[in-house]
């Protein structure tokens, strides 16, 4: 017999003194479900999962929760307000007895119960909140954006303990690989309408590619029905007036038709320039090292960087991603060791904290009182690329309005105030990129589009991100903090990073990574041969790797040789390409550095 639905939504209405958000909406969620609830920024997706919480009141329609259902909703801005601390506002809903579930759940996204709310950043309110809906286990979880501002291993914990969960979810998410994995079906908001698929978020962009597809073909044919129609109008209706009025309010029956379809939204114009071109070398980095008191953030660390390069930076939050990328740029002095800059670099830098954000002031204002955009003379023009545009010309490329031009940045949600800071960073041209956490927020269209942009960048790029799809999309090499201040340097994105990274904590961190990147003493000769301890090592590790890049270049010549693959998916041939001349590269510096290391071992 089949189980009741946990949720109904039947017929919902609701506006906000303006358009509809939704219309005639109806949706089912049923026991264990596992939807990704998906849309452009600013669709309504949040405004949605309110309804489904019974926190936002619809116009019509009704809301239907199966008897005794307990549903618990996870906000991105939670309010806290009467709570002491971050544990007192998540054990809120429990009985005494059950405190000890937000403690083990604490521990997994690494929050601190004790904090407190008045002075808790976004993310720790955030992980509370997520924290106090795992531990009441509630059987139908909605969850908005949960991995924003959790690190890698947090998201992969988060991961599992909703794989293994009972309770059915309803997951919002700009993370691809975190829906990809534990999503059956999906929920689509476009233009006010619903659409859902029974399959998870990996069909949902040829699912959407195709649904588009159809109303571009509808479309046209409407168009083509109006203008018949119309000529026919115009050449003929003299002659047959009375007969044919039908006809005449056929034809006004299809205009009205055709103008009542709305427009799906485009995405953002953004273009970036890669000016001048730097020298060959970017940055090179010798033994750098950081330590504030008794903790060190970095062990002696050395790292060349040559134009081109998409260098991406990960590890848990607080291990010292962001402390690199700003020695590395020269904002912070290194304890040990120096960084040399090569020739003409110019920078651009996207925070994570969108510190270059005045909150108070409007859109208009942030790109105006910005001394690298401001035109002489000109309160409404800005300079972009070395051309003056109107502000609102240009903010209407990022897909904001003409009436969010003039409103407050606090206003805008978190997609938004990413997508203004990318209008800030791509209206001046740069060499170097530094992006520091910039999917955070982003819809997926965005992402897709920036993904592409950083795949035409002629100039350099150092990422810091979370976002496990993202990096295998853009890094070409990945340095991994691996705790106690080690950093090791790997080929390729995260996948590679996990494909190639040790088995085990202790030689990742005292092993492979000491070896790879870390300043040692001066060695001792290895008494069976003229080889340092070092070089010993090094030379029985060489064949095994070899035997890697051979297999991986046999596996990328394989799926090259596919004659459509460059008119089928361009960005995969393109990516590939790029993985095949890079593994390339390392055979030959393998091979090289072995017959080297044999010829010295011989003598």
């Amino acid at each position: 017999m089949a189980r009741a639905p946990l949720l109904q939504l039947n017929d919902v209405s609701l506006t906000f003194g303006g358009d509809p958000v939704f219309s005639d909406l109806d949706l089912v969620v049923h026991p264990g479900d596992r939807v990704a609830l998906v849309g452009r920024n600013g669709s309504g997706k949040s405004t949605l999962m309110r309804v489904m919480a019974g926190l936002t009141e619809v116009d019509a329609g009704e809301r239907i929760l199966s008897p005794g259902t307990t549903v618990g909703y996870m906000e991105q801005d939670p309010e806290m307000e009467g709570h002491a601390t971050l544990g007192d506002f998540a054990v809120s809903e429990l009985d005494p007895s059950e405190g000890y579930r937000v403690e083990m759940v604490a521990e997994g996204l690494k929050f601190d119960p004790a904090g407190d709310p008045a002075t808790a950043s976004g993310g720790e309110r955030r992980r509370a909140a997520l924290a106090k809906l795992l531990a009441e286990a509630p059987e139908l979880m909605l969850l908005d954006e949960p991995t924003n501002h959790l690190d890698i291993e947090a998201i992969a914990w988060l991961e599992d303990q909703l794989r293994r969960a009972r309770a059915g979810f309803v997951l919002i998410s700009h993370d691809r690989a975190f829906l990809r994995n534990l999503t059956r079906a999906t929920l689509w908001i476009d233009r006010g309408a619903v659409r859902r698929n029974e399959r998870g978020f990996e069909g949902f962009e040829d699912w959407r590619d195709t649904v588009w597809a159809e109303e571009d073909r509808d479309r046209h044919k409407l168009d083509r029905k109006i203008k018949a129609e119309a000529k026919w109008a115009v050449e003929g209706i003299s002659a047959r007036r009375k007969r044919n009025q039908g006809r005449v309010r056929n034809l006004e029956a299809l205009r009205s038709e055709r103008a009542d379809m709305i427009r799906r939204q485009g995405t953002a114009a953004m273009e970036l320039d890669s000016g001048s071109q730097t020298g060959k070398r970017v940055i090179e980095a010798e033994e750098i090292s950081k330590s504030y008191g008794d903790r060190t953030i970095l062990r002696p660390f050395s790292l060349r960087i040559t134009r081109g390069d998409r260098i991406a930076f990960v590890g848990p939050n607080g291990v010292g991603k962001t402390t690199l990328l700003k020695m590395l740029t020269g904002e912070l002095e290194p304890d040990t060791g120096r960084v040399r800059h090569g020739t003409n670099l110019d920078l651009a830098v996207f925070d994570q904290a969108r510190a270059q954000l005045a909150p108070d002031m409007s859109l208009w204002e942030n790109l105006i009182g910005s001394p690298e955009m401001r035109v002489s003379g000109n309160a409404d023009q800005v300079m972009v690329r070395g051309q003056p545009r109107h502000v609102v010309g240009y903010l209407k490329d990022f897909l904001f309005s003409e009436a969010q031009a003039r409103a407050p940045v606090r206003s805008l949600s978190g997609g938004e105030k990413a997508r203004l800071l990318l209008a800030k960073l791509m209206a001046q041209p740069s060499n170097v990129l530094v992006l520091d956490e910039p999917t955070n927020d982003l819809d997926i269209e965005t992402l897709d589009l920036l993904q592409d942009l950083l795949g035409d960048y002629d100039g350099t790029v150092l990422l810091v991100s979370h976002d496990r799809d993202f990096l295998d999309r853009v890094a070409t090499q990945t340095i991994a903090f691996e705790g106690e201040g080690y950093a090791t340097v790997y080929a390729g994105g995260w996948s590679d990073y996990q494909a190639q990274k040790p088995a085990d904590a202790e030689s990742r961190n005292h092993g492979t990574a000491a070896k790879k990147t870390q300043a040692r003493p001066a060695e001792k000769t290895d008494a069976k041969g003229s080889l340092t301890f070092t070089e010993t090592h090094r030379l029985k590790e060489l064949p095994a790797e070899i035997e890697r890049l051979e297999a991986e270049i046999s596996k990328l010549e394989q799926l090259l040789a596919d004659p459509d693959l460059y008119s089928r998916e361009p960005a995969k041939f393109k990516k590939a390409t790029a993985a095949l001349t890079d593994r390339q590269a390392q055979l030959e510096r393998a091979e090289t550095t072995w017959l080297a290391l044999e010829e010295k071992a011989g003598s």
